[in-house]
């Protein structure tokens, strides 16, 4: 299991709307500016479909991470699987002032793990200046 963590300075309800809703996921879920997130499914409930498309912007690439979802504890935890069969955790922890995020996750076979959780870590990182970016708007 690979666990990648980040701080945002926001309430867990809000740290967990900028994370499952759709419209959101599409402006954070991608690991560099080269790629974005077209599109997101995000049936928000025991046995939903999670399908977030990943793509490289010059269009050399792309990818859907599908799967569906096991548990859903609103502003605190999910769990869903991959249609490859890993397994994916995300918690949220309310602090004083912010939100803590750990997003767990069994590797694939075909990366070095070192490369996941970097890319992983990016796309946390990335969501993290996102929610600073709206929550400072507010």
């Amino acid at each position: 299991m690979i666990r990648v963590l980040a701080q945002v300075p926001c309430t867990a309800e809000q740290a967990w709307n900028f994370f499952t809703d759709e419209a959101h996921i599409c402006k954070w879920n991608f690991a560099s500016d080269e790629w974005a997130c077209p599109s997101a499914i995000n049936e928000l409930k025991k046995g939903g479909k999670i399908d977030w498309r990943m793509e490289a912007k010059d269009g050399s690439m792309g990818f859907n991470l599908t799967g569906i979802y096991k548990t859903v504890d609103v502003n605190r935890h999910l769990a869903y699987e991959f249609t490859d069969g890993r397994k994916v955790f995300l918690t949220l922890e309310e602090m004083p002032n912010s939100t803590i995020l750990t997003w767990e996750f069994e590797p694939e076979n075909m990366n070095p793990i070192e490369m996941q959780e970097a890319g992983w870590q990016a796309i946390l990182n990335n969501y993290v200046k996102y929610v600073t970016e709206q929550v400072n708007t507010q």
